[in-house]
């Protein structure tokens, strides 16, 4: 039985003691993790003057004052009661159990009717000694030695860099030497000396502490919450309410007093640092590997978008600079030499020039000319260098950070079932018939949850997984649905628009303005409402452990939130306006409605629109203001709860709150996912539709110079501390990016080829010019009608064309009306056609080439990285073998000396009975004889 040592709050405590806000109350245990639990109390209020027992210590083996039970204000028990009895008793336990596994806990004694309650958990030495050898927790040796920078101009230009770049690095104190490193080997208790342990409370850093803690509280037991497993388990059922490592005190406290939380918001979490480097080691001290990778990531991404936004502007200058010389705009734009385009609607439309279309024109060549092809291929190979480059980031990463060496085995063992796979699993057991209940729940034992058998078989998780399938496809018709619904929305709104002459002007403008709007809108909900759903589907289909849950909780977000923001770009960049028929034989959506057409100057223009403002909104809305003023408004919202809250009032409230009070009151951290997949999706804008859109690597650039801050400010003053993970990668993200980059190639293939017009020009200039320039390729893409055999009811009314027109003009390779076959495809068509498909062959594989030579020339691991790893294992050898040298020559020094002692007796008694002469040399001899072998 876990026995309360209540401390009485009217017995002085030390100033000392009330200075800490991260020690238990004696200012001598350290608080490695917190628990937090609402309570309600079945006596009535207590009153504000009740005698103040405000401490109860709990650690192994204390005894001490029991509280009085009992009391005026005590009712019967009811419902409510009954069951928050029971949970008190399950707590009773868990924390019972907690000290059987070493830990040592202080709380709060439960003095009011009702309120919140902080267990502190301490692990003191030889808990975290156990652990640590337990998980194989790496660390630094005596051993240190010094890491070759290379050749000596490899040295100069290091230091060159640094000299450039030292303006921009943040001011940090080196935790590690960069000349100098720390061989590292997993703690062995059975190898203290192998380890600099000059102070034992302080071997272990604050995260490697509440990482040992949280292992232990994961695997630990409560029999009477149906046998669940470890503190995830108890919070699903609402017996905690919240589990968390402290944060290092506060992060704006005045005073020169530094931490680790202080320093990281000076130097990292604030906007005014933009320019500076991130102390990226420092993160991964504080936060763990696994947060610290994802901003070393999310660097390399930002960093590497410096480049393709530097030729992005280029080419966009290059399209500004040539738009006097293009001839086919020029062509548009001639009002002397002007073509009659036939009625883009039935009726209400009139025949139109094609001058008028002229600005159209002229801004299409701005995205759509030759330099977006090349910068197409230089973003395909940005995006494999990218990956390239982060992979030996990774690998350098590892070293320094001691990763090299997790193996499978050691990941696996560190994941434990979720508490949903284990309901589900009792369920099944309760179900089978031949057993009792008890014996059930005993065959669910923790101790035969061990292995790695999954219990749950295809026919368990068959219901789940029709039900998955279901929705994933139910949800994409929806999206479809969506883009479906804004195309007729663009037909009818343009119709109307078209019968009033005010705005018959600006039809298409007003049309593609709002349609996109409408996009970025219901993108926006849709996300929301997709990410939850994911999240849903994955639960329902029960995976095992964490990872695993993860793993496919970002494979269906992804796939919803990618077809979800996507759709709409694809539509207008490889459908619209291909299936729109030709006049006298349009194709209708509904009777009178037809399908729409791209804009004289091609789809690119309004293609490089939607990407834009699609791009710009979700980062603009979604990834800044909602990152920024929803942790607020929750934030707000949970203040406001507190000072409504029924009860007592506190009267140490006045009183400095204590850093598990404020962290409490901090937003709790969901993990990486949202993160990475706002980055994913924009890598995607980046990469996809580059050939459309070649500012899109600027735009993602001056968002994530805020990105890197928001995050960060995030993670130090607006979430709580997360538990530190240990991983060597990024995981299924690296997959996902690789993808991208892949999908990519063809996607800009596609979009050159089909999308924009330089195909057609290649054709026309190569094949069908009398001169080899682009004079008269505006009408050689035009074909003729004869607006005679326009259909009844769809010629134009009222008619305000200057003059009569015979023939009208509309954007095709087909046969004249003249010719024997009148509005079949051309030859020309064909020719453009297999030139387009032609295209996207060698386009596709020229650059998939010369993805995998880059992929070849760049190894995984650096060079330098790799030799510093097989040094540090010979190292290690030679550091072993000379500590045992060591120990073995310590623990025989005290033989010696007994030895020696008894030599000296032996020849002080030889010496008394021999002669003298013979008697000395003989004992020397001796005496050297015995140590040679010693």
């Amino acid at each position: 039985m876990v026995i309360n040592n209540y401390l009485d709050a009217n017995e002085p405590a030390s100033s000392e003691a009330r200075l800490s806000r991260m020690h238990f109350h004696d200012n001598q245990r350290k608080v490695d993790y917190v628990l937090a639990y609402h309570y309600r109390k079945r006596g009535a209020h207590l009153g504000h003057g009740s005698p103040g027992h405000s401490l109860a210590v709990i650690s192994n083996g204390e005894t001490g004052k029991e509280r009085h039970g009992g009391g005026p204000g005590d009712i019967e028990l009811g419902p409510l009661d009954a069951l928050e009895e029971e949970r008190r008793e399950q707590r009773d336990e868990f924390e019972h159990n907690l000290m059987a596994a070493g830990l040592e806990l202080e709380k709060d004694l439960e003095s009011k009717s009702q309120g919140s309650v902080f267990v502190r958990i301490h692990a003191p030495w030889q808990v975290l000694a156990r652990e640590a050898e337990f998980l194989k927790i790496k660390v630094p040796t005596k051993k240190m030695y010094e890491i070759k920078a290379g050749g000596s101009i490899a040295k100069k230009f290091s230091a060159i860099l640094q000299t450039l770049s030292s303006p921009l690095q943040p001011r940090v104190p080196e935790h590690s030497n960069n000349r100098m490193k720390n061989l590292s080997y997993p703690f062995s208790r059975e190898k203290m000396y192998l380890y600099n342990i000059q102070e034992k409370d302080a071997f272990f850093d604050n995260a490697t502490r509440s990482r040992i803690v949280h292992e232990i509280l994961k695997r630990t037991a409560c029999s009477r919450a149906n046998n669940t497993m470890g503190i995830n388990s108890l919070i699903a059922n609402n017996i905690y309410e919240a589990a968390y490592p402290l944060h290092d005190g506060e992060y704006d406290s005045p005073g020169d007093d530094m931490n680790d939380r202080k320093l990281l918001y000076q130097e990292w979490a604030r906007y005014g640092v933009f320019y500076k480097f991130q102390p990226i080691d420092l993160i991964r001290k504080y936060f763990g590997e696994k947060i610290g990778l994802y901003f070393a990531w999310l660097g390399l991404y930002t960093s590497f978008l410096i480049p393709s936004s530097v030729i992005g502007v280029i080419v966009f200058l290059y399209g500004c600079a040539t738009i006097e010389e293009d001839i086919p705009s020029k062509e548009m734009c001639d009002h002397q030499n002007a073509f009659t385009m036939c009625p883009l609607c039935d009726k209400s439309c009139d025949y139109w020039n094609l001058s008028s279309a002229c600005g159209t024109a002229r801004a299409s060549h701005l995205f759509d000319n030759p330099a977006t092809v090349f910068f197409s291929i230089f973003m395909a190979l940005w995006a494999t260098m990218f990956l390239e480059n982060w992979k030996r980031l990774q690998m350098r990463l590892g070293y320094f950070w001691d990763l090299t060496g997790i193996e499978e085995e050691e990941e696996r063992s560190q994941e434990h079932s979720r508490p949903e796979y284990e309901t589900k699993v009792r369920e099944k057991l309760l179900k089978e018939s031949g057993k009792s209940a008890v014996q059930k729940l005993e065959a669910n034992s923790p101790e035969d949850d061990e292995d790695d058998e999954d219990k749950l078989t295809w026919k368990d998780r068959f219901p789940g997984y029709l039900m998955n399938s279901v929705s994933i496809l139910f949800m994409i018709a929806l999206t479809f649905s969506i883009v479906f619904g804004v195309i007729v929305y663009r037909i009818t709104t343009a119709a109307a628009l078209s019968l009033n002459k005010a705005t018959r002007s600006n039809v298409r403008v007003t049309v593609t303005a709002t349609a996109v709007i409408i996009n970025l809108v219901v993108i926006l909900i849709l996300d929301e409402i997709y990410g939850a759903v994911a999240k849903w589907l994955t639960k329902i289909e029960v995976p095992k452990t964490e990872q695993t849950f993860e793993e496919r909780l970002i494979l269906k977000a992804f796939l919803l939130k990618f077809v979800n923001a996507y759709s709409p770009i694809f539509y207008v960049a490889f459908f619209k306006g291909r299936f729109v028929g030709r006049p006298g034989s349009y194709v209708y959506v509904f009777d009178g409605y037809r399908m729409e057409e791209c804009a004289p100057g091609g789809c690119l223009m309004e293609l490089c629109i939607q990407l834009s403002i699609i791009m710009l909104g979700k980062q603009l809305i979604q990834n800044n203001i909602f990152e920024i003023g929803v942790p607020k408004l929750k934030k707000l919202f949970r203040k406001l709860k507190d000072e409504t809250e029924p009860g007592e009032s506190d009267p140490d409230h006045s009183k400095r709150p204590e850093q598990w009070d404020l962290d409490y009151s901090l937003e709790p951290y969901t993990g990486l996912t949202p993160e990475y997949m706002e980055m994913i999706i924009q890598f995607g804008f980046v990469t996809l539709f580059v050939a459309s859109f070649p500012l899109a690597p600027v735009f993602a650039l001056l968002n994530n110079v805020i990105e890197v801050r928001l995050d960060a400010k995030k993670f130090v003053t607006e979430l709580r501390r997360p538990d530190a993970v240990r991983t060597k990668d990024i995981g299924i993200w690296f997959d996902i990016l690789s993808g991208i980059g892949k999908f990519s190639v063809i996607i800009n293939a596609f979009v050159i080829a089909v999308t924009s017009d330089f195909i057609p020009r290649l054709v026309y200039q190569y094949s069908y010019s009398h001169n080899g320039t682009l004079h008269g390729f505006v009408n050689h893409t035009l074909s003729f009608f004869n607006v005679s055999q326009l259909k009844e009811g769809t010629q134009p009314e009222n008619s305000q064309f200057d003059q009569e027109v015979q023939f009208c003009r509309f954007k095709d390779y087909r046969e004249p009306p003249w010719a024997p076959n009148p509005y079949e495809f051309s030859k020309q068509y064909w020719s453009v056609l297999s030139a387009r498909l032609a295209f996207v062959i060698i386009f596709q594989n020229l650059v998939m080439f010369l993805s995998v030579l880059v992929d070849w020339m760049i190894p995984d691991i650096p060079t330098d990285i790799s030799d510093q790893i097989k040094k540090e294992k010979s190292l290690l050898v030679d550091f072993f073998l000379k500590e045992e040298h060591e120990k073995v020559k310590l623990a025989d020094e005290p033989a010696q000396r007994s030895q020696g002692g008894g030599n000296r007796s032996r020849r002080s008694r030889a010496a008394s009975s021999a002669p003298s002469g013979r008697s000395q040399p003989g004992s020397i001899a001796s005496s050297g004889s015995q140590h040679t072998n010693v």
